[in-house]
C-alpha cells in the first residue's frame, strides 16, 4: 500500500504542477503578479500529507520570518501561509525541477560555508527586503528533531543591522505534533529516502504555525540580539 500511496501523491504531485505552470505563464503573459506559486507549495503540502494550522497572524510584506526548521516540509507549509520567498542552500539551485522552482518562488541561494561570499549574500537579501517582500530564514543552519532548538546563526542577519525601513521580524514555531518523531529529517538520510518515506506515509498529519508577535530589529541589538531575541520566542 505504500507504492501505491506513493504512484498517488506523484500523480497528483506532477497533475498540480502542470495546471500551476499553465496558470502561473497566463500570469506573467499579461504582467501580474503571480499568486501560483505559493498556491502551488500549499498544494503539495496537502497533498504529502500536511494539514496546515496557522495560530496568529503573518504580516503579508517587509518582514522576516525566524523559523525553527524540522523537514522540507515546512518550505510548503510556510509557503503557503505566507507567500514568503526563502533563503535555501546553494547545492539545492543544482537539484533538477526542485532548484527551477525554488527558482520560480525568488528563492535566494547561499553558501554559508563561504565566508567570502556573506558579504554578497547579505546585500542580495537586503535588495530583496527593500522591494517589501517577506523572507523566511532558518537561522538553525539545519534541520532539528523538534523537540531540541539549535543555536541560532546570525551572520545573514546582518542583513537587517540596520534594517531596512519598515522592515520586521516575525518568529514562527513550526509544530509537527505527535508526528514530529517520524517526520523530522535528522541524520545522514538522503533527501530522496525522506522524500519516499513521507510520500509512503499512511494517512495526514499536522503541521501547527505560530506566528509569534513581530518586533523591531532596530532596537534588538544587532544581529545576534534579533537571533536571540526569536530564538527566545520560539523556544517559550
Amino acid at each position: 500500500m505504500g507504492n501505491v500511496r506513493l504512484t498517488l501523491r506523484l500523480a497528483a504531485l506532477i497533475g498540480t504542477l502542470l495546471v500551476a505552470l499553465a496558470l502561473h505563464g497566463l500570469w506573467r503573459l499579461f504582467r501580474r503578479p503571480s499568486p501560483w506559486p505559493r498556491r502551488f507549495l500549499g498544494s503539495v503540502a496537502r497533498i504529502v500529507g500536511a494539514r496546515v494550522r496557522v495560530i496568529g497572524t503573518p504580516l503579508r510584506r517587509d518582514v522576516v520570518f525566524l523559523a525553527n526548521h524540522l523537514s522540507w516540509i515546512d518550505i510548503l507549509a510556510i509557503a503557503g501561509a505566507t507567500g514568503s520567498a526563502f533563503v535555501a542552500k546553494g547545492e539545492l539551485q543544482g537539484v533538477p525541477l526542485v532548484g527551477w522552482l525554488c527558482t520560480l518562488n525568488r528563492t535566494i541561494f547561499v553558501t554559508r560555508e563561504d565566508r567570502l561570499q556573506v558579504t554578497a549574500q547579505i546585500a542580495r537579501l537586503r535588495t530583496v527586503l527593500a522591494q517589501g517582500r517577506g523572507v523566511t530564514i532558518f537561522p538553525e543552519g539545519t534541520t532539528g528533531d523538534g523537540t531540541t532548538l539549535l543555536p541560532f546563526k546570525a551572520a545573514l542577519l546582518a542583513a537587517l543591522d540596520p534594517p531596512p525601513p519598515g522592515v520586521c521580524v516575525q518568529p514562527v514555531r513550526v509544530d509537527y505534533g505527535t508526528a514530529t518523531g517520524e517526520l523530522a529529517w535528522i541524520g545522514d538520510e538522503p533527501g530522496q529516502s525522506h522524500a519516499l518515506r513521507v510520500l509512503r506515509r499512511r494517512g495526514t498529519f499536522p503541521v501547527t504555525l505560530h506566528m509569534l508577535p513581530p518586533f523591531d530589529p532596530a532596537i534588538a541589538g544587532g544581529r545576534k540580539g534579533i537571533a536571540a531575541r526569536a530564538r527566545t520566542a520560539i523556544a517559550d
